[in-house]
């Protein structure tokens, strides 16, 4: 078991909260002196605050620069398909 505290601000990780818990791509946005607020990019994003004590069941990887940027690029496509514009000028 591992907890937030171990996650640094900034960061992109792959993690699973509990054991039967699919994998959640996550960003460690802010971090206080108890807590972090987390960016969690389900279908839709979300955000919240976590104590940094929070159990995670795995820490799966922190993703590197370069997974990010590869990332970024598959999610900003994505997105871009939902919000075409379809006005008719």
């Amino acid at each position: 078991m591992y907890t937030y505290d171990l996650l640094e601000n900034g960061c992109y990780y792959l993690i699973k909260e509990k054991e039967d818990s699919a994998i959640t791509l996550i960003k460690v946005a802010v971090e206080s002196d108890h807590c972090l607020f987390i960016q969690s990019y389900d279908d839709p994003t979300e955000t919240e605050w976590k104590l940094k004590k929070d159990p995670l069941f795995d820490i799966i990887e922190c993703l590197s620069d370069e997974k990010v940027k590869e990332w970024e690029e598959q999610y900003k496509s994505s997105q871009d398909a939902y919000y075409e514009d379809d006005e008719e000028d």
